[in-house]
């Protein structure tokens, strides 16, 4: 059954797009942006589940050019654990959730909880912005730069860790990059006009970037060499340590990603990277060369590195995408 999308002047933004949250304004001045997310652990520590949980909810808000204000948890935890161990277990988990959303400005309200035997940790997050500076994951042009600001790879190096190719020294960058906000990344495109932005999460880089792309009727040229890994990614994509969902991604992204004159070995290696689903991802971006060099220095005074663009816009066949080094065959 189609779900029909309702209509009313003061939803600004609906799923029509599969953008990442909605925006219903109260006033000229005055919208609401809202989004809901959470999931099963991806790491041990549940502190840090908790946080990763939070970062990842929370980015929805970023990417939609919001401030989060408030937020309610969603936690989800077996009843058949002994008090103790329940009450340590979701008490670290909502610290972890508590940190991320007080690093990002905003209060924990109070939330829901439900009796289930997989532990399950997310937010409803509210976020305020005025109408008129609304991002959106549609409107990139021929010409705009593309940029994303966290590596790709999470889903393989946590798939990685499960089977013990990683260690828990090893995967503190990556920890570390889904701990981490998009609230300066956000901060940063406060400098300039941005045509179209998204978190990169559950459908990897190519299947947001492929969205972006098909509602702004473009196509894309991706620098494979610009685009940042996380340390042992290609290694686990070649050996085939890939999360069983990246297989379902890149079966319907080799409808939109070009091979060209790749090898059938290094398409795959490739469409391995560009499919894995990404948790607490960082954000993509598209915006005109002459505010790219503006974004650039405000990225830098906001995160501290380089922001160094992965590709750019092109006119084509809307959603389609090939690499920059494969010619067309």
């Amino acid at each position: 059954m189609d779900i029909v999308p309702q209509v009313d002047r003061k939803l600004l933004q609906g799923f029509q797009t599969n953008d990442d949250a909605a925006v219903y304004m109260l006033r000229e001045d005055l919208a609401v942006v809202l989004t809901v997310d959470y999931f099963t652990p991806m790491v041990d520590d549940p502190y840090q589940f908790g946080r990763i949980a939070a970062a990842n909810a929370l980015s929805d808000i970023y990417a939609m050019g919001a401030k989060p204000v408030l937020a309610l948890n969603l936690l989800s935890l077996d009843s058949g654990l002994d008090k103790e161990a329940d009450h340590k277990l979701s008490a670290a988990i909502l610290k972890g959730g508590l940190d991320a959303v007080t690093e990002a400005g905003a209060i924990i309200a109070g939330g829901h909880t439900i009796d289930d035997a997989e532990p399950k940790y997310g937010l409803t997050v509210l976020g305020t912005i005025n109408p008129s500076r609304v991002l959106r994951n549609d409107g990139a042009r021929a010409g705009d730069l593309l940029y994303l600001t966290k590596p790709l790879g999470t889903g393989i190096m946590t798939s990685a860790f499960r089977v013990g190719q990683e260690s828990e020294q090893s995967m503190r960058e990556v920890i570390d990059s889904m701990m981490e906000l998009n609230a300066s990344a956000a901060d940063a495109l406060r400098a300039v006009t941005v045509h179209a932005v998204t978190d990169v999460t559950g459908f990897g880089l190519a299947g947001h970037l492929h969205e972006m792309l098909k509602g702004s009727g473009c196509s894309a040229e991706l620098d494979w060499e610009a685009i940042p890994l996380f340390s042992g990614v290609l290694d686990h994509v070649r050996a085939y340590c890939r999360p069983a969902r990246s297989f379902e991604i890149q079966e319907q992204a080799e409808k939109y990603v070009e091979r060209g004159s790749l090898s059938g070995d290094v398409y795959d290696d490739r469409m391995g990277v560009l499919c894995d689903p990404q948790t607490s991802g960082g954000l993509l971006i598209a915006l005109s060369p002459e505010e790219a060099v503006y974004y650039e220095k405000a990225y830098l005074e906001q995160e501290g590195r380089l922001a160094i663009p992965i590709g750019k816009v092109t006119n084509g066949q809307a959603g389609t995408i090939r690499f920059k080094d494969a010619r067309l065959v």
